[in-house]
């Protein structure tokens, strides 16, 4: 099988291969590093083994590289953090009927979904553009829908203002964001990316429909404890028989901002006692299941095994982890946090004091949301109010004519 698609005017990519995996492989890497949406790919030599040849084990180039700069990281010259760029990558829960209109004249997005459509089996340009709604909000189709919208905003963001891609020193992903996050920083390819989304949504799906659960955002006053909370929901679940109940916090948000995923039973406990437990408001989200708990624990293999297929480089740029707030420090990291993700809290209040955090009275770079919906601008105002000062979203639903 050769299948040829066009990723911009005059640069085409072949593929290969019995399988589909294999049929995205982007085999050539020099075309790969002039797709706009990806960082530049370096040639470190700790990537594929040892200058002299011989192999590292995994063990020991994972220590190698811990704490090891790039060859990039050490030619680059330091730059006013005023000068410089962040992205962020939304996640599940921002996807919306029209989103997506405003970039189909930018680069090469036209080209990206009809990738996604063979990747997919299915017309995602479509479902997002007109829905119908309740397709788009399903785990299955969302997932890859907001992964490919928020990397055509970066289409649309290298066109308006290509500094802040060519200046962008760090990013980060909200869940299945993060794997945006790494396709714009190189360490993975935009069709092997979207490969793994599909079996990741695909995976978590499958996982939501084994038991009854759901995810529950929650704002609550200053003496709220959470933990103490999910604690006295879980023994509710136990007096009503039901074995090993899960029931933690999946999202920390901003200070006092949680999303807790479990059972359906300790949810709706929480919402009855809500004023007990002093939470101000307490709001289900239209979701399939509990994410990011020991709920999807079924869902980590599938995603484990896709990962150990598809390439993974490390990332051009600081690009942080939902599961510690931490910096990915090589490829075999990435693949270990990634599967992580799915049964760990996504830490990104965590990862935005990470992020910005510096000494005071120096200057924050520019922030950009890249994808549908505000979310991540509004926890970046909550957390970090004089780094929102610099912050745009990058809107892909109009565009100027």
């Amino acid at each position: 099988m050769n299948i040829v698609f066009v990723l911009r005017k005059g640069v085409s990519v072949n593929m290969r291969g019995a399988t589909l995996l294999n049929m995205m492989r982007i085999t050539s890497r020099t075309e790969l590093r002039s797709f706009p949406l990806c960082r530049n790919v370096s040639n470190n030599p700790h990537q594929h083994g040892s200058q002299n040849g011989t192999q590292t084990s995994p063990e020991t180039k994972d220590q190698l590289l811990e704490n090891e700069p790039t060859e990039e990281e050490q030619r680059r010259p330091k730059k006013k953090p005023s000068e410089c760029s962040v992205l962020l990558f939304p996640g599940q829960g921002s996807q919306f009927v029209g989103m997506g209109r405003g970039l189909l004249k930018y680069g090469n997005v036209k080209d990206m979904f009809a990738v996604a459509q063979k990747i997919l089996g299915y017309d995602l340009l479509s479902l997002c553009l007109d829905g119908p709604e309740e397709e788009l909000m399903k785990t299955v189709h969302c997932q890859p829908a907001v992964f490919v919208t928020s990397l055509a905003a970066v289409e649309r963001l290298n066109h308006e203002n290509p500094a802040a891609i060519e200046n962008c020193v760090a990013a980060a992903g909200f869940s299945v964001g993060e794997f945006a996050a790494l396709v714009f920083s190189g360490a993975m390819d935009f069709a092997e990316a979207l490969y793994a989304v599909k079996v990741r949504a695909e995976a978590m799906q499958k996982a939501s429909e084994l038991i009854p659960s759901g995810m529950l955002s929650v704002m609550g006053r200053p003496q709220a404890k959470y933990k103490h909370a999910c604690l006295q929901a879980r023994e509710h679940c136990l007096s009503l028989g039901i074995k090993e109940p899960v029931c933690s916090v999946a999202n920390y948000l901003f200070p006092d901002g949680r999303v807790i995923a479990g059972h359906k039973e300790a949810l709706d406990f929480l919402q009855q006692n809500s004023r007990k437990l002093h939470f101000l408001r307490v709001r289900p989200l239209l979701v399939s299941g509990a994410f990011h708990t020991a709920l999807m624990e079924s869902a980590t293999e599938p995603l484990r095994d896709v990962l150990r297929q598809v390439e993974v480089r490390r990332p051009e740029i600081n690009v942080y982890s939902n599961v510690d707030a931490k910096r990915y420090m090589h490829e075999g990291h990435v693949r270990r946090q990634l599967t992580k993700q799915l049964v760990s809290p996504v830490k990104w209040e965590q990862t935005l004091h990470e992020v910005f955090e510096r000494t005071q009275g120096q200057s924050f770079p520019h922030t950009y949301e890249m994808g549908p919906g505000k979310q991540l601008g509004a926890t970046l105002q909550k957390c970090n109010m004089k780094a929102y000062k610099s912050y745009t979203h990058v809107d892909v639903t109009t565009h100027d004519d």
